[in-house]
C-alpha cells in the first residue's frame, strides 16, 4: 500500500485540517499518517482557540514518520508560524520528501484567519519551493501574486505569477463566487482548465483540505499531477453531492460517501 502524510492543524469538528486529510487520504486509497502543526478549537461557526505544536515537537513527530513509513507523499496544510515552517522545510529537504503538495491555508472558511504574518514570508521562501504543486484559493493567491484576481484571466496570470515565483505548478480553485468552482493549473510553462460541477451545497468546510489531500494520495499511487487533480476534483465533487448536513454553520462534506455500504449501516434495534 502507498502511503501519505499530512502536516497540518487538528480541526476538533473533524470537517477539515488533518481529520478531513486522513478521512481523505484513507478513501482514496493510501496509508495516512500525520504531523500536528496545532490544535484548534473550532466547529462549523469558527475557530475559537489555537494551541501550537513547538518547533522541537512538531520536528519529532516528521523523525518518527520519515524514519519508519517512508510517505510517498507529503501534503502540507495549516503552519501558522516561521518557526514551525522552517522545520518543515529543512526535515523535507533533509529526508528527499516527494510529492509535496503545499496548501497554504491562511484563512478558514468561517473567515477566522490562520496565519501569522511573520509566517507568511517563510512560506514563500522556505516552503513553496520544495512543493510539486501549491492550492491556493483566490485570497490567497492574491497575497501570494501581489494581485487582485476578479475575472478567469485574473487567475491565469496570478497561478502563472506564482507558479514563476517558486518553481511549482499551481492549482488555483476557483470557486463558485469566481467562476463555478472551476479550477486553473499552471504546470511547467502552460496551463489547463478544470470546469467544476455546480453542486448546491453550503456545507464546503474543508473543500481545500480535502482538494490538497486527494491530489496527494493519486500522486502516491503514481498518477502524473493532471489526472491526480482530475480525479481529486471528482472525489470532491462526490463528497459534497451526498449532501450531508451537520452543524449551524459551514458544514463538512461526507469525506466516506464512497466506502462500501455494508460497513456504513446504522445500527438495529
Amino acid at each position: 500500500m502507498k502511503t501519505a502524510l499530512t502536516i497540518a492543524g487538528s480541526d476538533s469538528c473533524g470537517g477539515a485540517g488533518i481529520q478531513a486529510d486522513l478521512k481523505t487520504m484513507t478513501v482514496n486509497g493510501v496509508y495516512a499518517m500525520s504531523a500536528v502543526t496545532a490544535l484548534t478549537a473550532q466547529n462549523t461557526l469558527g475557530v475559537t482557540g489555537i494551541l501550537e505544536s513547538t518547533p522541537e515537537f512538531l520536528g519529532q513527530q516528521l523523525d518518527a514518520v520519515f524514519t519508519d513509513i517512508f510517505p510517498d507523499a507529503v501534503k502540507i496544510g495549516m503552519v501558522s508560524s516561521a518557526a514551525l515552517i522552517e522545520v518543515i522545510a529543512e526535515r523535507l529537504r533533509h529526508y528527499g520528501a516527494r510529492h509535496v503538495v503545499v496548501d497554504p491555508v491562511m484563512v478558514a472558511t468561517s473567515g477566522s484567519r490562520l496565519l501569522r504574518s511573520d509566517a507568511l514570508t517563510a512560506l514563500e521562501k522556505q516552503l513553496l519551493p520544495l512543493a510539486e504543486v501549491v492550492t491556493p484559493n483566490v485570497p490567497e493567491a492574491e497575497l501570494l501574486s501581489g494581485m487582485e484576481i476578479r475575472t478567469s484571466e485574473d487567475m491565469v496570470c496570478a497561478a502563472e505569477r506564482i507558479g514563476r515565483l517558486c518553481g511549482a505548478a499551481v492549482l488555483l480553485k476557483g470557486g463558485h463566487a469566481l467562476n463555478d468552482a472551476n479550477d486553473y493549473l499552471w504546470q511547467n510553462g502552460s496551463g489547463r482548465w478544470y470546469e467544476g460541477r455546480r453542486i448546491d451545497n453550503p456545507n464546503t468546510h474543508g473543500t481545500g483540505c480535502t482538494l490538497s489531500s486527494a491530489i496527494a494520495a493519486n500522486l502516491a499511487k503514481g498518477y502524473d499531477l493532471s489526472e491526480a487533480v482530475e480525479r481529486a476534483k471528482r472525489y470532491i465533487s462526490g463528497a459534497l453531492s451526498a449532501q450531508l448536513n451537520l452543524g449551524s454553520g459551514s458544514g463538512p462534506m461526507d469525506h466516506a460517501f464512497d466506502i462500501r455500504p455494508e460497513y456504513r449501516e446504522e445500527a438495529r434495534g
